[in-house]
């Protein structure tokens, strides 16, 4: 990066556009009620409210433009009207339509005026249909107020003489790019207003496919060469971090803005392409929090690609995440989605796998403890003088009566009107039907949390009480009463001397493969593959890891005390797909081995194999083409999702006892990456504690 970038990402660190951000939000509540709006018309309402109250600022040297000034998204509704809202249902997590993908290719190419000439063209056939009159009536309303608060920035860009600025401006959003800048502005303004419309999580998508042809054009005409283009994609990538911290999440960082690259095409043909690498790189040099970079392989992708993707893991920002299209491709047309589809899929927000455009599956409507399962199962099952068999079995029942839980408080969702959101989806202006009444694909998806340190209590129970007979069903139990407490020999045998899952011994990774194939038949008792909803049971624990440890506010699912593989009550889980924190595996290769077992055709909703490396891991090249060499091995052994972490634990320690010095430590924390010193305290002591492979 030049100085000028570097200087601009030191400025956005320091936070120093907050003090062009107002104290308060527009009053979108008062004439909401004074006309008595429907629900479609204050969503609307909102929209156009929120970009007449931004205030266009235009920084010296900045090439592409807009910040938020207005920080809070305002409530149309009383909260007693909201809750009336759900009656017969409930909402979604907060509320509005969230963790999705627009189809960024389609408004681009066409522009927002070329997407309100479709929503004028519908509106024509459907003028008998109150309803869709109204929803496009809306969806025009915020395209308008998009077009309106551009046109402001241009004026502002005139006025400080910066008429090249206002030419873009003044093409862009309304029309397609005639440029590759035009393109990520565009790009840029668009998306900012989703998050001012009040959704969040929302999906970036394929990048380096739907900006390619305007990158490619250029580079053709020679309007502008490699290293240009790549200034550009790296202020673009700046701007993203301006306002990441007024987006809601668990956590600062936990923000949604994720990019996929690679993979194929519709078609199924190879899709890499120059802005590919460039993105790779531009991340590796930004080196900020945003964008979370995905990056789609197989086992044909050029070890070079995987060697820069590896250049970004050196960084430490837990990125990019890689996902096998050999595993995932088939499991998601097994689960009902289109060839062509499938082919195009990307990541939602953290690692959910999703159509852009297509999609308003809601990817995450809960979570499966698996760990609690099979402590409920090994407790009543051994107090009953069960067979190991036996344990299982009731194992299997508890997934089955946990995910009949989550479906009976998700079985009404109700998604509040997205007239903005609509226009830049597939098919919601064409049909007259905005996105909160469905899409091409409305599946839900349910996180199988936590599975290492179930399989690793049931194999310490198979093998202490009933293979070897060396420690009694009595003992055991009351050393999981005590919290282990009096009973350290046995609880050094169940943390040391038993089988652990990540070293590719059959035994144990056949009780895992069991736990999922149970997890799987559960959620498939409640898909409607006949043109309903298919369940999509994943292999993620997202934020479950401290809280089915610890507890969190208004959580249904239970908190788990002491477990048979010899964790002690408040301890933490493991994170997705990882072997249970402390246990000793040989190695990364003997992870992978373990986790290719599993049948993705059955569990496609994503959750990734989490790898920390220790930052000696990147010593030189040499050490590069290692770590390259370790991502094609998860390929090869038919893995389906991958994240590498690169950790330092003096380091962070360090930076735990004076902040102040490592304001810019990154870390990976589940499907995201944050700064360390904004995490809370259990989230900083689950990432010190992680295992690392040196």
């Amino acid at each position: 990066m030049n100085q000028r970038l570097r200087e601009m990402r030191e400025r956005v660190r320091a936070r120093e556009h907050a003090c062009f951000r107002q104290s308060s939000p527009p009053d979108v509540l008062t004439p909401s009620s004074a006309q008595n709006l429907s629900w479609m018309k204050r969503a609307a309402l909102l929209t156009r409210m929120q970009c007449e109250a931004e205030k266009p600022v235009i920084r010296a040297g900045e090439q592409l433009v807009f910040m938020r000034t207005v920080p809070d998204v305002p409530s149309y509704d009383t909260p007693a009207e909201w809750e009336a809202r759900f009656e017969g249902g409930r909402p979604h997590e907060l509320g509005p339509i969230s963790n999705i993908c627009p189809d960024w290719s389609l408004v681009l190419s066409q522009g927002l005026l070329g997407r309100k000439s479709v929503a004028l063209a519908t509106r024509a056939r459907f003028s008998a249909d109150p309803e869709a009159v109204e929803f496009l009536d809306c969806a025009i309303s915020t395209i308008d107020a998009v077009l309106d608060l551009t046109a402001r920035y241009s004026s502002e860009a005139r006025r400080l003489g910066r008429t090249d600025l206002a030419e873009i401006l003044e093409n862009v959003p309304a029309n397609p790019p005639r440029t590759f800048r035009e393109s990520l502005q565009s790009l840029l303004l668009l998306r900012a207003v989703v998050w001012l419309s009040g959704h969040y999580h929302v999906g970036i998508g394929r990048l380096d496919q739907y900006l390619w042809p305007y990158l490619q054009a250029d580079l053709a005409a020679g309007n502008l060469d490699a290293d240009g283009a790549e200034e550009l994609l790296c202020e673009f990538f700046i701007c993203l971090n301006k306002d990441s911290d007024l987006y809601p999440g668990i956590q600062q960082g936990d923000n949604g803005q994720s990019l996929m690259l690679g993979g194929v095409n519709r078609d199924g043909n190879d899709a890499v392409n120059e802005l590919t690498r460039m993105v790779l790189r531009a991340a590796r040099d930004v080196s900020m929090i945003d964008p979370k970079i995905n990056l789609r392989i197989s086992m044909k992708t050029p070890l070079d690609l995987l060697e820069l993707a590896s250049e970004l893991t050196r960084q430490g920002l837990g990125f990019p995440q890689y996902s096998n299209d050999e595993v995932v491709i088939p499991g998601l047309v097994a689960h009902g989605y289109a060839l062509e589809d499938a082919h195009d899929y990307t990541v939602a927000a953290c690692w959910e796998y999703s159509i852009p455009g297509k999609a308003m599956d809601i990817v995450n409507i809960g979570a499966v403890s698996l760990p609690a399962a099979t402590d409920k199962a090994i407790r009543e099952g051994l107090a009953k003088g069960d067979s190991f068999e036996g344990i299982l079995e009731r194992t299997r029942e508890d997934i089955f009566a946990q995910v009949d839980a989550v479906m009976a408080r998700s079985g009404n969702i109700i998604l509040p009107p997205a007239p903005y959101y609509s226009v830049l989806m597939n098919d919601c202006l064409e049909r007259g039907s905005g996105l909160s009444k469905g899409a091409t694909y409305n599946n839900l998806g349910i996180h199988g949390a936590c599975s290492a340190n179930a399989a690793d209590a049931l194999a310490a129970v198979k093998r202490f009480v009933f293979d070897k007979r060396s420690m009694s069903a009595a003992e055991l139990l009351e050393a999981l009463e005590a919290d282990f407490e009096g009973f350290d020999d046995i609880r050094r045998q169940l943390k040391d001397d038993a089988p652990k899952v990540g070293n590719n011994e059959d035994g144990t990774d056949t009780l895992l493969a069991r736990i999922f194939e149970d997890f799987a038949d559960a959620c498939e008792k409640h898909s409607d593959r006949v043109g309903g909803r298919i369940i999509r049971p994943g292999t993620g624990s997202a934020m479950y890891y401290v809280w089915l440890a610890r507890g969190a506010p208004s959580m249904k699912e239970p908190v788990v005390a002491a477990t048979a593989d010899g964790r002690k009550k408040g301890e933490f889980f493991s994170s997705s797909l990882a072997p249970s924190p402390g246990a000793k595996v040989r190695g990364p290769i003997s992870i992978l081995q373990t986790y290719g077992k599993l049948n993705y055709n059955r569990i496609c909703n994503g959750g990734p194999i989490t790898l920390e490396l220790s930052d000696t891991v990147f010593r030189d090249n040499e050490s590069i083409h290692k770590v390259g060499m370790l991502i094609r091995s998860f390929a090869q052994t038919g893995c389906q999702q991958l994240q590498l972490n690169t950790l330092n634990v003096e380091t962070l320690k360090d930076a735990r006892a004076h902040p102040e010095n490592h304001r810019n430590l990154i870390v990976r924390v589940w499907g995201w990456s944050g700064y360390f010193c904004e995490l809370s305290p259990e989230y900083q002591d689950h990432i010190i504690g992680r295992h690392m492979l040196g």
